[in-house]
């Protein structure tokens, strides 16, 4: 199978290949534009944002500077809003759900490596998809880190490190995050 479908199954893969190269040069092109727009072209940032991503449902605001490795990965819910700084790593699906709030420099990270140094140093890399939940709250700096799923109205405090699932309905914090309190309903 060729690395973008080997990427995109999860698997063990080098990003050294020409497909994968045409659509991180079409993502980075179109992050370029997007990243110069002014903030009263809203139209213009709405247009390319809807050719970079995979979906973004309606009055998604994406405030840049904003970086991902594809787009083509990535999922955002309606009435979701992402503030400034926000990285996505999105060799493998990232999903965000309607009515979120993304604080400033939060990174939503589904790339990572083999611990096995001969692989890394190999240059063999993968990816975890992540889920976000619709209402989450993400604070300021979160990280999430691969294979993490939100679930719908969870609250995770500024600087935490996601490194595992969170349920719906709480507030995290730390690092690793930890379930602080059940939030009421």
């Amino acid at each position: 199978a060729g690395m973008k479908e080997r990427m995109l199954r999860g698997e063990l893969y080098l990003v050294d290949d020409p497909e994968l190269a045409a659509d991180a040069a079409r993502a980075q092109a179109l992050l370029d534009r997007y990243n110069l727009t002014l903030h009263t072209e809203r139209d213009e940032r709405d247009r390319l944002l809807r050719e970079l991503l995979a979906e973004v449902g309606e009055g998604v605001v994406v405030k840049p500077p904003f970086r991902c490795d594809y787009g083509l990965h990535v999922a955002i819910g309606a009435q979701t809003f992402v503030n400034y700084g926000c990285v996505m790593l999105d060799v493998v699906p990232i999903r965000i759900g309607a009515a979120c709030q993304i604080a400033t420099n939060v990174q939503l990270l589904a790339a990572t490596h083999p611990p096995d140094p001969a692989s890394r140093r190999d240059g063999w890399e993968y990816g975890e998809p992540i889920t976000i939940g619709d209402n989450v709250w993400l604070g300021g700096g979160v990280i999430v880190c691969p294979g993490v799923t939100i679930g719908d109205d969870t609250v995770v405090g500024a600087g935490a490190v996601v490194t595992r699932d969170l349920p719906a309905g709480v507030v995290a914090v730390g690092n690793p995050a930890r379930v602080l309190r059940e939030l009421d309903g």
